[in-house]
């Protein structure tokens, strides 16, 4: 099986971002009161059987209080779980917490229980020593939770790009997660064949950058979190065939931009 992982991505789409389903005002300030956060991960698919992800808990910061909340979750399969799908993603912790601006998350695995598996045959996981304080993301914009609202976080696990292979035959875990708004984004979606193309799947606006990887059974992909704009959709063959670009593709708030199927020539 090929595993892809090496994207041509600005450092726009590498540094995870957090963003929250319910707008609310953007002046950084103090709000009295509490706030409810359910928290979900979907994914961003990559070429394997499965990824067995034991999430412990789920840390957000406030100023610099940071506030637990326990994943209730269990151990599950992300690639179970996918934008434009009937499972689309997953509620893995939820609580309240006081309002106010979140100025930071992380997303803190068990040391152990996280697998993959490739080719039928399921490996441990190992993460790097930082995992015990979690994988965190400074915001470039802090939102503020305003009391009495509901808001919903939905942390989208990038497959292909968060498993590392050792060389080895082995794999490790550094999970690159994306924070996209839940119903106030759009996705663009498709099929490329053939299936031997094994191909990127890049949706670029301007220096901002996304990727997936088209599934290599189905040739079926999906690329959520997307603001509404227009944007062009570029596939990355593996080899012996030619690139496509399509231009001015149109993205709206809670739709999905299906574009069919595309078919790559050599």
């Amino acid at each position: 099986m090929k595993t892809k992982i090496n994207y041509r991505l600005t450092l726009t789409t590498l540094v995870a971002g957090l963003f929250l389903f319910v707008s609310c005002s953007k002046e950084k300030q103090k709000v009295n009161g509490t706030t409810r956060v359910a928290i979900k991960m979907t994914d961003a698919p990559g070429n394997f059987d499965a990824i067995n992800l034991n999430v412990k808990e789920i840390v957000l910061v406030s100023g610099s209080t940071p506030y637990t909340f326990a994943a209730q979750s269990g151990i599950f399969n992300i690639l179970d779980y996918r934008m434009g799908t009937t499972r689309p993603d997953i509620l893995v912790a939820s609580g309240e917490m006081p309002s106010g601006d979140i100025t930071e998350i992380r997303l803190v695995l068990n040391d152990a229980g996280n697998t993959i598996v490739v080719d039928g045959v399921e490996q441990e996981l190992k993460t790097p020593s930082a995992q015990s304080s979690g994988w965190k993301v400074k915001l470039t914009e802090a939102p503020t939770l305003v009391p009495g609202v509901a808001y919903t976080l939905l942390l989208d696990f990038d497959a292909a790009r968060s498993i590392v292979p050792t060389g080895n035959g082995k794999f490790l875990l550094k999970p690159v997660v994306r924070g996209v708004q839940e119903a106030t984004t759009g996705l663009v979606s498709g099929t490329v064949i053939p299936l031997d193309t094994d191909p990127e799947v890049l949706v670029i606006s301007g220096t901002d950058t996304v990727g997936t990887v088209a599934d290599p059974v189905t040739g079926q992909f999906t690329i959520g979190g997307l603001a509404a704009g227009n944007y062009t959709v570029k596939l990355i063959p593996a080899n012996g065939y030619r690139e496509s670009t399509i231009n001015n593709v149109r993205v709206a708030l809670g739709s999905n931009t299906d574009l069919g199927t595309v078919t790559l020539r050599k």
